[in-house]
């Protein structure tokens, strides 16, 4: 649960909508632009005071503050007002703490990203989690930190945390890293490089996963003045350097969004989004257009995204670069999803799990090694296990929205990224008398 201060039952019941809803809506601060920003302002503070509008405040986001301020970093959040400010770091070292010892509970983000900026300090870091972290692959970020002449290595030699990370800077020059089990990993690398001894060349050996991530990441680093070149395969990252800081607003995230639009979709209403739109730097707003591709009317406007529900039709498709929206996507059926095979080192593995809760409901599935088949059966109501996993909590709660006697069980693994969201799911019921 995340600092809010939200109370969550043992098991939420998700009601059907009586009538289609007619809704317009913001949900919170996109938490991967939240803690992008969070890292790329904490290594700018060296040149002055950064504030970030619009933030997320979930347990993902209080994690990446609670790690940097444990780093030395100044890190200032004003929950209520969606905003924190990173005030001018004292230190002359780009990390001021000379040892940690973190916990990151399940944030996948501010592990991969801070076993790369610790890199960049001169002392003893360890980084560890809750159980299903210690559980989640880290060997590729680790071996290229060791390329590049950090002692990084996985606790128990497992290539999962804890980390522990024995820094004297980071050296310039080639690295390659595999990016087919998490494009977090070259994330977390190209975040540090700037602060590098010498220009950082990065190839990514065979397939990138969730591209877009990727994308975000570099765009976000020049608009904080970091000189990033890329053809796709290679990043070249210019060092010395720093970055400047800045006041940076956050967009509303796109991932959230899609559990609305979905929601349109499934009951045939037609809802609103603000806050996202197809000139963001988030890669999720292209699920819209797979819903489009499904029969849906998507209408984009400067800052919201409308999507209408009509007949369905089933699709094929592959999922790789919106990966995080797979799940939303299941919970429609008639649907084949492929090549997103890295999501079974999610928070739990998502396909595996899918499968499951979805025949429970009683959806004929079909799971192979990088997807799945869904084939539309009449479906009635059942106890969701969520797996201490947010996107099956969001995702599988939409069934509910259609069948009766849908329960949510552990439904406070939201707040891992989206604290209000049934909350903000009720509030369909009360649209034009849903």
């Amino acid at each position: 649960m995340s600092g809010e201060g939200l109370a969550y039952p043992d098991r939420v019941a998700i009601e059907p909508l009586q009538n289609p809803p007619r809704a317009s809506l913001r949900v919170p601060g996109s938490k991967s632009i939240t803690n992008r920003a969070l890292v790329l302002a904490a290594l700018a503070s060296r040149g002055g005071e950064c504030r970030l509008s619009g933030v997320l405040r979930s347990e993902d986001t209080e994690v990446m503050v609670a790690a940097l301020g444990e780093l030395g970093y100044r890190v200032r959040p004003d929950w209520n007002a969606a905003s924190i400010r990173v005030l001018p770091l004292e230190s002359a070292f780009v990390v001021p703490a000379r040892e940690a010892n973190l916990f990151v509970a399940n944030s996948g983000t501010t592990m991969r990203f801070l076993t790369a900026i610790v890199a960049l300090g001169s002392g003893k870091y360890r980084l560890d989690g809750i159980a299903r972290m210690r559980e989640r692959p880290l060997d590729d970020l680790l071996s290229a930190l060791q390329q590049l002449g950090v002692e990084a290595t996985s606790e128990r030699g497992n290539g999962c945390p804890p980390v522990l990370v024995r820094a004297n800077g980071l050296r310039g020059g080639e690295v390659t890293i595999r990016g087919d089990v998490s494009s977090q990993f070259l994330s977390g690398l190209l975040m540090a490089a700037p602060y590098a001894s010498a220009t950082l060349r990065i190839t990514i050996d065979g397939p990138l996963v969730s591209r877009p991530y990727v994308d975000m990441t570099a765009k976000m680093m020049r608009q904080f003045g970091a000189d990033v070149e890329t053809d796709g395969e290679k990043y070249i990252v210019r060092a010395p350097s720093t970055y400047r800081a800045r006041s940076y607003d956050i967009e509303a995230d796109a991932s959230s969004a899609s559990y609305f639009w979905a929601a349109a979709a499934i009951t045939g209403g037609r809802v609103k989004v603000e806050g996202v739109s197809s000139t963001g730097i988030q890669g999720d707003v292209e699920f819209a257009r797979v819903l489009g591709k499904m029969g849906c009317r998507v209408l984009d406007g400067d800052s919201e995204i409308t999507v209408a529900g009509d007949r369905l039709q089933g699709i094929d498709v592959d999922m790789n670069d919106i990966s995080d929206t797979v799940m939303t996507l299941a919970a429609e059926g008639s649907t084949t999803i492929r090549n997103v095979a890295h999501i079974r080192h999610k928070e739990t593995d998502r396909l595996a799990a899918l499968a499951t809760e979805l025949r429970r409901v009683g959806a004929g599935v079909d799971e192979f090694a990088d997807g799945l088949t869904i084939t539309p059966r009449p479906m009635h109501g059942a106890e969701i296990e969520t797996y201490n996993d947010h996107r099956m909590a969001m995702s599988l709660a939409l069934v509910g929205l259609r069948v009766p006697g849908i329960v949510i069980k552990n439904p406070g693994c939201v707040a891992k990224t989206y604290p209000g969201f049934f909350n903000d799911l009720d509030r369909l019921r009360h649209a034009n008398g849903g």
